[in-house]
């Protein structure tokens, strides 16, 4: 199964880090993030990678092109235009490179240590177009409960309290391009929304190790994570 990564936005929630490069390839120690992304596919046996490119795509380009001589992983990139929407971005890739073939996608600036086959089976043996890996969301803010205007109690909330988000890491079945009707549409609030509504979309649960890098401090978080050994989101990983 093929991986596609989608590293095209102008990360601009991070923009102390992306006026020279694009966000997946902001260093977490010393690696981009997309390669700890890639390695945590590679560690569970998928290593054929396309990465759909946007902003400064140029510079995820070269740097791909090193794993040519490396010859360790198939790493392909395409050029899905530098305003197009993460929908777009997705078709794209799936015409270019996966017309017939399910694959896993995900985005490049967020790692977990989600256990892929286990992903997999789930999704086949539900049988849907999609899948999505559903998160806790971390508990980023410090959580009040009140009784009236008095504080009852102060500190971070529980992330089971927060309910569930989505995580990226998506099965898709060749039939999800269907619903992506043009390059300027958002994957995430038009194909899924349909595929949901059409009862094609399935959530699997994953309560591990999960953490975006939207933020400068999420980055340095991340940062000293992958001085670990191994980094959280390498746990795990074993079957």
């Amino acid at each position: 199964m093929k991986a596609i990564i989608l590293a095209g936005g102008f990360g601009t929630r991070i923009s102390e880090e992306t006026d020279n490069k694009p966000k997946p390839m902001i260093l977490i120690d010393d690696q981009p993030i997309i390669w700890h992304i890639m390695n945590t596919c590679a560690t569970q046996g998928i290593k054929e990678f396309i990465i759909a490119l946007g902003y400064k795509g140029e510079v995820i380009k070269n740097w791909a092109n090193t794993f040519k001589e490396k010859n360790i992983w198939d790493v392909k990139t395409l050029e899905t235009g530098l305003n197009t929407q993460t929908g777009g971005r997705l078709a794209k890739c799936m015409a270019s490179y996966a017309p017939d073939e399910r694959v896993l996608a995900t985005y490049g600036d967020g790692l977990a240590n989600i256990r892929l086959n286990q992903l997999l089976d789930f999704h086949v043996a539900h049988g849907k177009l999609a899948t999505v890996t559903a998160v806790r969301p971390p508990a980023r803010f410090g959580h009040l409960h009140l009784e009236g205007i008095e504080v009852k109690a102060f500190g971070e909330k529980n992330q089971a309290e927060e309910g569930w988000i989505s995580g990226g890491f998506f099965i898709l079945e060749p039939g999800v391009a269907q619903f992506i009707g043009s390059e300027a549409e958002s994957f995430e609030y038009s194909a899924l929304p349909e595929l949901a509504r059409r009862g094609q979309l399935r959530a699997y649960k994953h309560e591990g190790f999960w953490q975006p890098m939207d933020t400068l401090r999420e980055k340095n978080d991340l940062t000293k994570l992958a001085k670990e050994s191994p980094p959280p989101w390498l746990r795990d990983l074993a079957t």
